[in-house]
């Protein structure tokens, strides 16, 4: 193009539908690609100008940030990066403001004298909520020799994750869970959960590897066994022990029993499940039941429960020793 067929400042920001001012915005930031000065040094500029500030008006409508744009026009692979990271900082406002929604619905149908709790309890966590206090909770009463990958694997069982669109009524069960594992009575030695076995008399790995094993097999005989389980049926039938909501094959209640007789180097005898029980009872306090109270509405549809699963089998066994069945 000749010089006379050059677009002044102003006739790009006519074409482009901008300002002046938004086109020498961009053009100063070095994002214009400018054709040929005028004989007054003015810039000048052609089509490659206007394609390049048209396709910047796309991308700012999307509310793309400058400095993203200048990364997307630096290099065309950065589009699919800074696309997806913008949908991930849109997933996340559109979850704080889901929990806001449940928290407000929650203030405005509770009764009155309820209010001053609920906003106490709603003030202590933030929107869209973490779950790092419910992890330190954990890491607390983890074993300190339990190996990292293991630690990892416990926490993503037994920490929920907040749902995408709470009801308030999930919205309360958090706020009161994340009260719960912050209470700062937890370090004090009366208020802490009991380990599941005597510190330094078994070993931990043992005992978790085998547990996750035998809440595998507990889930899975629960799935299948859901018709039998909702007559509400107790009491011990042939292979399986079914209490309350749960059936639990002697499969998975002698993989839970082995699990706990391995990390303390014990046979697996009648003796030893009497035993157990009583250890099962001791370790069931009141802040784990609480815990898991709360924690069990957060869980997702048809994923596995932990401390349903830990509960229905120690009930089973349970069952088990009062029948004389071992």
């Amino acid at each position: 193009m000749s010089s006379d067929e050059l677009w002044s400042i102003g006739e790009l920001a006519e074409r482009a539908g901008a300002t002046v001012k938004t086109v020498r915005f961009y053009s100063d930031r070095g994002l214009l690609p400018e054709a040929g000065r005028s004989s007054g040094g003015h810039r000048r500029y052609g089509p490659d100008a206007l394609d390049r500030m048209r396709l910047i008006r796309s991308l700012r409508a999307l509310d793309l940030p400058v400095p993203d744009v200048e990364r997307v026009l630096d290099r065309d692979e950065a589009l699919e990066e800074v696309v997806s990271g913008q949908l991930r900082e849109v997933n996340s406002r559109l979850a704080a403001l889901r929990w806001r929604e449940a928290s407000l619905r929650l203030i405005r149908d509770c009764a009155p004298g309820e209010r001053a709790d609920r906003l106490r309890l709603l003030g202590a966590v933030a929107l869209p909520p973490d779950t790092a206090a419910l992890a330190r909770f954990w890491r607390r009463m983890l074993p300190v020799r339990l190996p990292g990958p293991l630690v990892t694997t416990v926490l993503d069982s037994v920490v929920p994750r907040p749902p995408e669109e709470p009801s308030p009524a999930q919205v309360l069960a958090f706020a009161r869970l994340h009260e719960l594992v912050s209470d700062p009575r937890l370090h004090e030695p009366e208020f802490r959960p009991t380990p599941p076995l005597p510190s330094g008399e078994y070993r931990p790995a043992v005992l978790y590897e085998g547990l996750a094993e035998a809440y595998e097999l507990a889930a899975s005989s629960t799935a299948a066994h859901g018709e039998a389980a909702a007559h509400g049926e107790a009491g011990v039938h042939g292979k399986a022990v079914v209490h309350g909501e749960a059936v639990v094959h002697g499969e998975a209640l002698d993989c839970f029993v082995a699990a706990y007789a391995q990390a303390l180097g014990a046979p697996d005898t009648p003796a030893f499940r009497r035993r157990l029980v009583g250890l099962l009872a001791r370790h069931d306090g009141p802040v784990i039941h609480r815990y898991w109270k709360l924690a069990t509405g957060l869980f997702a549809p048809g994923e596995p429960v932990l401390g349903a699963l830990h509960h229905h089998l120690s009930v089973a066994l349970h069952a088990q020793v009062e029948a004389g069945a071992v």
